[in-house]
């Protein structure tokens, strides 16, 4: 079976959501569709090559942060305001340019903290609790279908962006070997999810009847 190229569904985002930093949903689409792009065009070599499609062969966990370094390179490449923090690993992800020298700060406040995570309703660990703008999208991968040919493309069901502040989380202890890190409590996991970008979360037919390109 070929591979099939998802597109993503215009009607699903939320109009009525206002987006901070001069967001628009055309930012969002394009950042998803450009993943979406992106992992069609690799499966796509991969199967000429007679190899597995890369959600297949890369581990959840480092799928998780290639989908979230993506999403935050290509929201960058698209928004009007935002770019990508220059300082490795630097909080938030994107920043609004020019706010600090070189666009680089290890813990500033102007911009938006990225998250992928295939946790359904977004509860995604984070290495502290902050006030700031936080955004986590949510994607499935298709690892059950057999044959592993006729696998669904990954697909982002879930999009939310809400600000939030220290308070709305809660502290996870690792123990002595762990990292600690926080995780959005009940009432911030709500206050998320009120704040959806996108939802397209019914189940799909089967695969073969998906369209291609």
């Amino acid at each position: 079976m070929s591979v099939v190229r998802r597109q993503v569904r215009r009607e699903r985002f939320n109009a009525e959501h206002t987006l901070p930093y001069e967001l628009r949903l055309l930012d969002f689409e394009s950042a998803m569709q450009d993943v979406y792009d992106f992992f069609y065009d690799v499966n796509q070599h991969l199967e000429g090559k007679g190899l597995g499609r890369l959600e297949d062969t890369v581990r959840g966990a480092i799928l998780s942060g290639v989908v979230s370094d993506m999403l935050t390179a290509y929201l960058a490449s698209h928004s009007r305001t935002l770019v990508t923090n220059a300082y490795h690993n630097g909080h938030p992800d994107l920043v609004v340019a020019g706010t600090y020298p070189e666009d680089a700060v290890k813990a500033g406040e102007a911009g938006v903290e990225v998250k992928a995570t295939t946790k359904r309703g977004g509860a995604v660990d984070t290495h502290g609790a902050r006030d700031q703008w936080f955004c986590v999208f949510v994607y499935g991968v298709d690892r059950e279908t057999q044959p592993a040919a006729a696998r669904r493309p990954l697909r982002f069901t879930e999009v939310y962006l809400a600000h939030v502040s220290r308070d709305d989380f809660r502290r996870d202890e690792r123990g002595e070997l762990g990292t600690r890190t926080a995780t959005l409590h009940r009432a911030g996991i709500a206050k998320l999810r009120e704040s959806w970008v996108y939802l397209d979360t019914e189940p799909e037919m089967d695969a073969g009847s998906e369209a291609g390109s």
